[in-house]
C-alpha cells in the first residue's frame, strides 16, 4: 500500500513529468517582417532579413515585402534563403529574439518537403593507393557508363 505522502509517478518521479511549456513572450499585435524573420531565427541576423527583402527574396501574402512590410497572426511568409524557400505562416508575432524552442512555436512553416535527390555511387579508393592503375580507370569507365 502507498503511503500518503508518497509521490504517485513512483520513486523516480520523473517517469509520468513533461517539461513545462513556457507560454510565449505577449507580442505586439504587428511587427516589421525583418525583425520577426530575425526574431524567429529563419535568417541570422536582422541585416541579412533586411537584404533578403530589397532583393525581393520575401513575399508577405503573396505580395513583395519591403523590409518595414508589417506582419499579423495569420500572414503567410515566404523567404528565398541558401537556395531554398520556406513558406511560413505567422502564428505569434515577436520583436525581440527568442530561444529556439520558443521560436520554432512563432510560426507553422508549410514547406514541401523535398524528394531525396537520386545519389550516384561514387567510387573511392584507399587513401594513400596512389593513382590508379590502367586496370582501375577501365573498371571505373565501365561504372560511369553502366548508371544512368
Amino acid at each position: 500500500m502507498k503511503d500518503q505522502g508518497e509521490n504517485p509517478a513512483g520513486a523516480g518521479g520523473a517517469e509520468g513529468r513533461t517539461a513545462p511549456v513556457r507560454p510565449l513572450p505577449p507580442g505586439p499585435s504587428t511587427a516589421r517582417v525583418d525583425r520577426w524573420l530575425w526574431a524567429v531565427r529563419l535568417t541570422k541576423t536582422r541585416a541579412d532579413a533586411a537584404q533578403a527583402c530589397r532583393a525581393g527574396h520575401v513575399r508577405v501574402n503573396d505580395r513583395p515585402a519591403k523590409p518595414a512590410t508589417a506582419v499579423r497572426v495569420g500572414d503567410d511568409v515566404r523567404i528565398h534563403l541558401n537556395a531554398r524557400t520556406r513558406i511560413v505562416e505567422v502564428g505569434h508575432v515577436i520583436e525581440k529574439r527568442v530561444g529556439a524552442p520558443d521560436a520554432v512555436r512563432c510560426y507553422v512553416d508549410n514547406t514541401p518537403v523535398l524528394p531525396p535527390e537520386a545519389t550516384i555511387p561514387v567510387a573511392r579508393r584507399d587513401r594513400g593507393a596512389g593513382r590508379p592503375t590502367k586496370r582501375d580507370r577501365r573498371q571505373l569507365d565501365r561504372l560511369r557508363v553502366e548508371e544512368p
